[in-house]
């Protein structure tokens, strides 16, 4: 499975905005964006004029990386939220906020979106009873998310759970901790998908 196995908190200072990809250390004073708030590399502290391709780029990119998707993927997704009814800006992020990794990660059960695709693959959860370690699985209404019996006990997943537990759970979801268990109420709608990116400017440079 291709993945990106570079330093995270370099994304973030590409894309001058917090990304939330390290958990709670973006919370604290250590992250990078406190610290050196500029692009990295010799020239990142250099203001630069973003033309309306590069704005549209750097928001295809920051969504990306938000969801910790490659670009063949990302752009399946934009595919198929074309050819569904309704927004497709809209429809393309209920599809990346649906993802089973993504849900790990709203509900709690994950400090990081990288962290809840490893507890994914590592086999810890279970989708209506049966395993599923596939972080891309789209999640539906009604569906029960758990977390595996024997993977309860485990000392890690009582961190991450004691950790997120003061953390607020979307509305869309309805997650008790103390069981492991989350269920999935709805779809997201847009102003439940707290994420700062513009996704008309992602459908305006696919549709060139």
């Amino acid at each position: 499975m291709a993945r990106y196995t570079g330093a995270v908190c370099r994304l973030c200072r590409r894309e001058g905005d917090k990304l939330f990809l390290k958990g709670e250390r973006c919370y604290t004073a250590k992250c990078a964006m406190e610290r050196r708030p500029y692009a990295p590399g010799q020239h990142g502290n250099r203001r630069a004029k973003v033309s309306e391709y590069g704005l549209q780029l750097r928001t295809k990119q920051k969504a990306k990386r938000i969801y910790g998707v490659l670009e063949t993927q990302f752009r399946n997704y934009y595919e198929t939220a074309a050819h569904q009814k309704g927004i497709t800006g809209e429809n393309l992020l209920v599809l990346l906020e649906m993802r089973l990794d993504n849900v790990v990660y709203r509900a709690g059960l994950g400090r990081s979106r990288t962290e809840a695709r490893q507890v994914v693959r590592h086999n810890h959860i279970l989708v209506n009873g049966k395993k599923v370690n596939i972080p891309s699985y789209q999640v539906k209404i009604g569906d029960v998310i758990t977390v595996r019996e024997k993977s309860q006990t485990i000392q890690g997943m009582k961190n991450i759970i004691e950790t997120t537990a003061s953390r607020s759970v979307t509305e869309w979801l309805d997650a008790d901790l103390e069981n492991f268990t989350v269920k999935v109420l709805a779809k997201p709608e847009r102003d439940q998908i707290l994420i700062p990116v513009e996704e008309t400017l992602i459908v305006e440079l696919y549709s060139k």
